[in-house]
């Protein structure tokens, strides 16, 4: 039997994937009844405007690979990118850096997230997704480089024009915070986008062609389906 497609093997070829979000402490009967209401891709943590710890963290990461899920953790500030391989450490599949606008926020997040010889992570901790069954280094280090999914939020103007330069080569996807975005463009009543939407299809023509794929979070069925007619594939 051919091996499942990960995570990231499904963002890349451009299928429609469905995340949810759920609080950092929560426990597995309540995980369990929310993953059994839809078909879910990847549950969201997040520690940028919600109350964390490394141990719940933790718990909440190794609940989720028993049930053979991937986790996403959206890291507190863009300056913490170079703590990405600490927050890996301690199980996510999947890191979410927000409000990123300059290139270098983007190199140092691509060092700390791929182990040599793509990136600089450093080798290290048992809380790691997939390390029990793949304790060797270099099998490891190529599982996870070729495994985990990075992305980043778009949510200013400067980072909407810069794009194209933003998505470079290790990243997956990139996302929109659109209430951010919208403080941004009410700042700047010159700018030639004018809602979020505008800047969602000029960051989708940006990219085309790329290996980066373009995500948006949508509150409804009919949300979803506008988003998903506009090249969006990661929800």
């Amino acid at each position: 039997m051919a091996e499942k497609a990960s995570l990231k093997q499904r963002i890349h070829r451009g299928d429609i994937i469905q995340g949810v979000g759920v609080p950092m402490g929560i426990d597995r009967p309540r995980l369990e009844a929310i993953l059994s209401q839809g078909s879910y891709d990847y549950v969201s943590v997040d520690s940028q405007h919600e109350a964390f710890s490394e141990d719940r963290l933790v718990a909440v990461c190794a609940m989720a690979e028993d049930l053979d899920i991937p986790v996403m953790f959206r890291i507190t500030h863009t300056r913490h990118a170079y703590l990405i391989g600490r927050y890996l450490d301690l199980g996510p599949s999947s890191i979410m850096v927000p409000e990123v606008k300059d290139e270098a926020t983007v190199d140092e997040a691509i060092a700390f997230f791929y182990y040599p010889q793509v990136g600089r992570r450093s080798w290290g901790g048992n809380a790691r997704r997939g390390i029990k069954t793949r304790p060797d280094r270099l099998e490891y280090a190529a599982w996870w480089n070729a495994y985990g999914v990075l992305c980043f939020q778009l949510e200013s103007v400067d980072a909407i024009t810069n794009a194209r330069r933003l998505a470079k080569s290790g990243i997956d996807f990139v996302t929109f915070g659109p209430n951010d975005l919208s403080y941004s463009l009410e700042a700047y009543p010159e700018y030639p986008f004018k809602t979020v939407d505008d800047c969602v299809r000029h960051v989708i023509a940006q990219l085309k062609g790329s290996d980066v794929k373009v995500g948006m979070g949508a509150r409804t069925p009919e949300e979803r389906a506008r988003y998903i007619e506009m090249g969006v594939t990661v929800f």
